[in-house]
Protein backbone atom coordinates (compact mmCIF):
# COMPACT_ATOMS: atom_id res chain seq x y z
CA UNK A 1 0.00 0.00 0.00
CA UNK A 2 2.58 2.25 0.81
CA UNK A 3 4.96 1.42 -2.49
CA UNK A 4 1.12 2.41 -4.16
CA UNK A 5 0.62 5.71 -2.67
CA UNK A 6 4.48 6.48 -3.09
CA UNK A 7 4.29 5.77 -7.62
CA UNK A 8 0.96 7.88 -6.99
CA UNK A 9 3.10 10.57 -5.44
CA UNK A 10 5.92 10.52 -7.83
CA UNK A 11 3.54 10.41 -10.78
CA UNK A 12 1.69 13.62 -9.36
CA UNK A 13 4.99 15.40 -8.47
CA UNK A 14 5.94 14.52 -11.96
CA UNK A 15 2.71 16.36 -13.17
CA UNK A 16 3.64 19.39 -11.69
CA UNK A 17 6.83 19.71 -12.53
CA UNK A 18 5.72 19.39 -16.13
CA UNK A 19 2.85 21.96 -16.17
CA UNK A 20 5.62 24.43 -14.64
CA UNK A 21 7.82 23.73 -17.33
CA UNK A 22 5.65 24.09 -19.64
CA UNK A 23 3.83 27.47 -18.34
CA UNK A 24 7.41 29.05 -18.02
CA UNK A 25 8.38 28.61 -21.34
CA UNK A 26 4.88 29.23 -22.70
CA UNK A 27 5.48 32.51 -20.84
CA UNK A 28 9.44 33.06 -21.46
CA UNK A 29 8.48 32.76 -25.26
CA UNK A 30 5.99 35.46 -24.79
CA UNK A 31 7.52 37.94 -22.65
CA UNK A 32 10.87 37.61 -25.29
CA UNK A 33 8.23 38.48 -28.13
CA UNK A 34 6.87 41.80 -26.17
CA UNK A 35 10.90 42.72 -25.45
CA UNK A 36 12.16 42.32 -28.68
CA UNK A 37 9.11 44.50 -29.99
CA UNK A 38 9.39 46.94 -27.44
CA UNK A 39 13.16 47.21 -28.61
CA UNK A 40 12.40 48.03 -31.67
CA UNK A 41 9.89 50.94 -30.82
CA UNK A 42 12.90 52.06 -28.52
CA UNK A 43 15.24 51.81 -31.86
CA UNK A 44 12.78 53.46 -33.81
CA UNK A 45 11.99 56.57 -31.58
CA UNK A 46 15.76 56.60 -30.94
CA UNK A 47 15.19 56.54 -27.28
CA UNK A 48 18.04 58.21 -25.12
CA UNK A 49 20.47 56.77 -22.63
CA UNK A 50 18.81 58.71 -20.17
CA UNK A 51 15.50 57.40 -20.40
CA UNK A 52 17.23 54.30 -20.86
CA UNK A 53 18.50 53.83 -17.38
CA UNK A 54 15.62 55.18 -15.62
CA UNK A 55 13.33 52.44 -17.40
CA UNK A 56 16.03 49.48 -16.00
CA UNK A 57 15.65 51.16 -12.51
CA UNK A 58 11.92 50.73 -12.97
CA UNK A 59 12.34 46.99 -14.35
CA UNK A 60 14.01 46.36 -11.39
CA UNK A 61 11.73 47.73 -8.91
CA UNK A 62 9.13 45.88 -10.26
CA UNK A 63 10.42 42.68 -9.51
CA UNK A 64 11.89 43.59 -6.16
CA UNK A 65 8.90 45.01 -4.63
CA UNK A 66 5.91 44.27 -6.60
CA UNK A 67 6.83 40.86 -8.22
CA UNK A 68 7.16 39.29 -4.96
CA UNK A 69 3.59 40.29 -3.75
CA UNK A 70 1.62 39.33 -6.95
CA UNK A 71 3.70 36.07 -7.81
CA UNK A 72 1.19 33.79 -7.12
CA UNK A 73 -1.56 35.93 -8.73
CA UNK A 74 -2.47 36.13 -12.56
CA UNK A 75 -1.27 40.10 -11.86
CA UNK A 76 2.27 38.39 -11.21
CA UNK A 77 1.69 37.61 -15.12
CA UNK A 78 1.29 41.67 -15.73
CA UNK A 79 4.16 42.50 -13.86
CA UNK A 80 6.65 40.22 -15.72
CA UNK A 81 4.64 41.68 -19.05
CA UNK A 82 5.56 45.02 -17.65
CA UNK A 83 9.16 44.11 -16.67
CA UNK A 84 10.15 42.70 -19.89
CA UNK A 85 8.84 45.59 -22.18
CA UNK A 86 10.86 47.94 -20.10
CA UNK A 87 14.32 46.08 -19.90
CA UNK A 88 13.24 45.72 -23.88
CA UNK A 89 12.89 49.44 -24.36
CA UNK A 90 15.95 50.19 -22.49
CA UNK A 91 17.82 48.10 -24.41
CA UNK A 92 16.93 50.33 -27.90
CA UNK A 93 19.72 52.89 -27.34
CA UNK A 94 22.79 50.34 -26.79
CA UNK A 95 21.58 48.36 -30.23
CA UNK A 96 21.32 51.53 -31.83
CA UNK A 97 24.97 51.97 -30.43
CA UNK A 98 26.06 49.48 -32.35
CA UNK A 99 23.99 49.52 -35.52
CA UNK A 100 25.84 52.94 -36.15
CA UNK A 101 29.25 50.76 -36.17
CA UNK A 102 30.60 49.14 -39.62
CA UNK A 103 29.36 45.98 -38.74
CA UNK A 104 26.84 46.30 -36.18
CA UNK A 105 24.11 44.03 -37.94
CA UNK A 106 26.26 41.17 -38.17
CA UNK A 107 27.50 41.90 -34.57
CA UNK A 108 23.91 42.24 -33.16
CA UNK A 109 22.90 38.67 -35.46
CA UNK A 110 25.94 36.76 -34.19
CA UNK A 111 25.20 38.10 -30.30
CA UNK A 112 22.24 36.90 -30.93
CA UNK A 113 22.45 33.27 -32.24
CA UNK A 114 25.11 32.40 -29.66
CA UNK A 115 22.58 33.53 -27.39
CA UNK A 116 20.17 31.32 -28.58
CA UNK A 117 22.21 28.38 -29.59
CA UNK A 118 23.93 28.64 -25.77
CA UNK A 119 20.07 28.90 -24.12
CA UNK A 120 19.25 25.91 -25.82
CA UNK A 121 21.83 23.46 -25.90
CA UNK A 122 21.99 24.17 -22.15
CA UNK A 123 18.32 23.79 -21.36
CA UNK A 124 18.18 20.65 -23.83
CA UNK A 125 21.13 19.30 -21.87
CA UNK A 126 19.47 19.51 -17.99
CA UNK A 127 16.01 18.42 -20.02
CA UNK A 128 17.73 15.23 -21.20
CA UNK A 129 19.57 14.69 -18.04
CA UNK A 130 17.75 15.64 -15.34
CA UNK A 131 20.77 16.62 -13.88
CA UNK A 132 20.61 18.20 -10.32
CA UNK A 133 23.02 21.77 -10.81
CA UNK A 134 21.39 23.26 -7.50
CA UNK A 135 25.10 22.80 -6.21
CA UNK A 136 25.97 25.67 -8.30
CA UNK A 137 24.04 28.02 -6.83
CA UNK A 138 26.52 29.68 -3.95
CA UNK A 139 29.42 29.61 -6.52
CA UNK A 140 26.75 31.84 -8.90
CA UNK A 141 25.71 34.35 -6.74
CA UNK A 142 29.26 35.27 -5.80
CA UNK A 143 30.66 35.29 -9.26
CA UNK A 144 27.74 37.74 -9.77
CA UNK A 145 28.08 40.10 -6.74
CA UNK A 146 32.08 39.99 -7.92
CA UNK A 147 31.28 40.93 -11.20
CA UNK A 148 28.85 43.72 -10.67
CA UNK A 149 31.41 45.09 -8.10
CA UNK A 150 33.70 44.95 -10.60
CA UNK A 151 31.62 46.78 -12.89
CA UNK A 152 30.97 49.13 -10.07
CA UNK A 153 34.67 49.93 -9.72
CA UNK A 154 35.67 50.35 -13.46
CA UNK A 155 32.57 53.11 -13.52
CA UNK A 156 34.37 54.81 -10.39
CA UNK A 157 37.78 54.95 -12.09
CA UNK A 158 36.29 55.99 -15.37
CA UNK A 159 34.58 58.88 -13.68
CA UNK A 160 38.03 60.01 -12.66
CA UNK A 161 40.22 59.39 -16.09
CA UNK A 162 41.07 55.87 -15.05
CA UNK A 163 40.90 53.43 -17.72
CA UNK A 164 42.19 49.79 -17.78
CA UNK A 165 42.09 48.35 -20.95
CA UNK A 166 40.35 45.18 -21.45
CA UNK A 167 38.93 45.12 -18.67
CA UNK A 168 35.29 45.47 -19.57
CA UNK A 169 36.09 42.48 -22.14
CA UNK A 170 36.59 40.20 -19.08
CA UNK A 171 33.96 41.30 -17.14
CA UNK A 172 31.43 40.82 -20.55
CA UNK A 173 33.15 37.00 -20.51
CA UNK A 174 32.75 36.47 -17.00
CA UNK A 175 29.20 37.52 -16.73
CA UNK A 176 28.74 35.09 -19.97
CA UNK A 177 29.32 32.41 -18.15
CA UNK A 178 27.93 33.10 -14.97
CA UNK A 179 24.32 33.55 -17.11
CA UNK A 180 25.41 30.00 -18.66
CA UNK A 181 26.15 28.50 -15.45
CA UNK A 182 22.47 30.12 -14.01
CA UNK A 183 20.43 29.09 -16.95
CA UNK A 184 21.91 25.46 -16.05
CA UNK A 185 20.75 25.90 -12.64
CA UNK A 186 17.44 27.66 -12.74
CA UNK A 187 16.41 24.80 -15.76
CA UNK A 188 18.05 22.50 -12.78
CA UNK A 189 15.83 24.22 -10.62
CA UNK A 190 12.64 23.48 -12.32
CA UNK A 191 13.17 20.05 -13.03
CA UNK A 192 14.12 18.93 -9.98
CA UNK A 193 10.80 20.55 -8.26
CA UNK A 194 12.95 23.15 -6.54
CA UNK A 195 10.64 26.12 -8.19
CA UNK A 196 7.33 25.34 -8.75
CA UNK A 197 6.03 28.99 -9.56
CA UNK A 198 6.23 29.61 -13.49
CA UNK A 199 6.48 33.26 -13.06
CA UNK A 200 9.17 33.29 -10.47
CA UNK A 201 11.01 30.87 -12.77
CA UNK A 202 10.15 32.73 -15.88
CA UNK A 203 11.99 35.63 -14.67
CA UNK A 204 15.27 33.92 -13.87
CA UNK A 205 15.33 32.84 -17.06
CA UNK A 206 14.53 36.04 -19.07
CA UNK A 207 16.99 37.65 -16.93
CA UNK A 208 20.15 34.40 -17.59
CA UNK A 209 18.93 35.22 -21.57
CA UNK A 210 19.00 39.30 -21.22
CA UNK A 211 22.43 39.69 -19.42
CA UNK A 212 23.87 36.96 -21.80
CA UNK A 213 22.58 38.49 -24.62
CA UNK A 214 24.14 42.14 -23.58
CA UNK A 215 27.34 40.47 -22.83
CA UNK A 216 27.94 38.75 -26.03
CA UNK A 217 27.13 41.75 -27.74
CA UNK A 218 29.78 43.50 -25.70
CA UNK A 219 32.28 40.80 -26.61
CA UNK A 220 31.49 40.64 -30.35
CA UNK A 221 31.37 44.43 -30.34
CA UNK A 222 34.96 44.84 -28.68
CA UNK A 223 36.16 42.02 -30.83
CA UNK A 224 35.39 43.57 -34.14
CA UNK A 225 37.39 45.74 -36.24
CA UNK A 226 35.62 48.96 -34.79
Amino acid sequence: MQQTYNIADTHESSLAINKVLRNTYALLGATLLTSAAAAGISMAINLGFGISLVMSLAALGLIWFVLPRTANSAAGIGVVFAFTTLLGAALGPTLNHYLGMANGGMIIMQALGSTALVFFGLSAYVLTTRKDFSFMGGFLMTGLIVAIVAMLGLMIAGFFGVHVPGAHLAISAVVAVIMSGFILYDTSRIINGGERNYIMATVSLYLNIYNLFVSLLHIFGALSDD
